[in-house]
């Protein structure tokens, strides 16, 4: 029984209507120019529940693939959600879940969360999301999967578009295949780009590479990394073009004026979210 009211929390949750938070967000609508001033730190060493300044973003590598998103305004959102960001009594306002493996989405997300968007929807049809929370937008673009047998389900997963502080940041997911001129159209321009550099499990590194290449994203953030052999061919491959910056840290703070104007991979190590940070 149980079991039974889980997954009906579950179902209304995923199916019913975005919460709305009575607040503007910054325009960004993926295309516009961002400003760039040289020389504005990236790093924020503050902990993951402290105030932000006004128009950042704070990106926090958990773990995998899991990333957690917040505004100047408390709004969170966490990528790739398995249950799972540390031992910490904390609660997103929106998760988001990838059609990969379990250790993308979660079956049983906690029903306090207000809105829970799963990548996927009914086989080869897709999903469309529209989430409009006041200061942060979150949508996703369907890509194909494939399966475990060797077919590929059409639609059966998303990159999902963060726009907040006028920045559009883009969560790859677990992608399979180089997106369609309409997929790349309908992501629009990009500033901040976390992208799976496994090399195999999801795209060769070559494919990831012109993927980068063409988003043209300011910062791209590497993820789903499973040693640093696959990050280290990764960053090898593309350090002709790409500043490269090993932060050290788990998470950066970004703003419009402190994008680099030169396209930068941001390594991040991840770390679960704790409370004595």
């Amino acid at each position: 029984m149980i079991r039974f009211i889980t997954a009906l929390v579950f179902a209304q949750i995923c199916l019913g209507a975005p919460v709305l938070a009575q607040q503007d967000r910054r325009p960004s609508h993926c295309i516009a120019i961002a400003q760039t001033t040289p020389g504005i730190a990236y790093l924020h060493k503050a902990g993951f529940r402290d105030p932000l300044p006004a128009h950042t973003v704070r990106l926090r590598y958990i773990a995998h693939a899991s990333f957690l998103i917040q505004t100047d305004d408390g709004l969170s959102a966490v990528t790739d959600f398995t249950g799972f960001i540390g031992n910490v009594d904390f609660i997103p306002d929106v998760v988001t879940m990838n059609h990969a493996h379990s250790t993308h989405w979660t079956a049983n997300p906690d029903p306090l969360i207000p809105n829970v968007l799963p990548g996927w929807g009914d086989f080869g049809e897709g999903v469309d999301h529209h989430v409009d929370l006041g200061s942060m937008l979150v949508r996703n673009v369907p890509t194909d999967i494939r399966s475990w047998d060797g077919t590929v389900e059409t639609n059966g997963n998303s990159i999902f578009v963060f726009e907040a502080a006028g920045l559009c940041i883009a969560h790859l997911g677990h992608l399979h295949h180089e997106p369609s001129d309409e997929q790349y159209a309908a992501l629009g321009r990009m500033d901040v780009v976390m992208a799976p550099v496994d090399g195999g499990l999801t795209l060769p590194l070559e494919n990831m590479m012109n993927v980068l290449r063409r988003t043209k994203a300011r910062i791209v953030i590497p993820m789903h990394w499973f040693a640093d052999g696959s990050l280290g061919r990764f960053l090898a491959g593309m350090e002709d073009e790409f500043a490269i910056v090993d932060t050290g840290a788990h998470e950066i703070t970004v703003s419009l004026r402190s994008l680099p104007d030169r396209p930068t991979i941001m390594v991040l190590r991840p770390a679960y979210l704790r409370e004595d940070e």
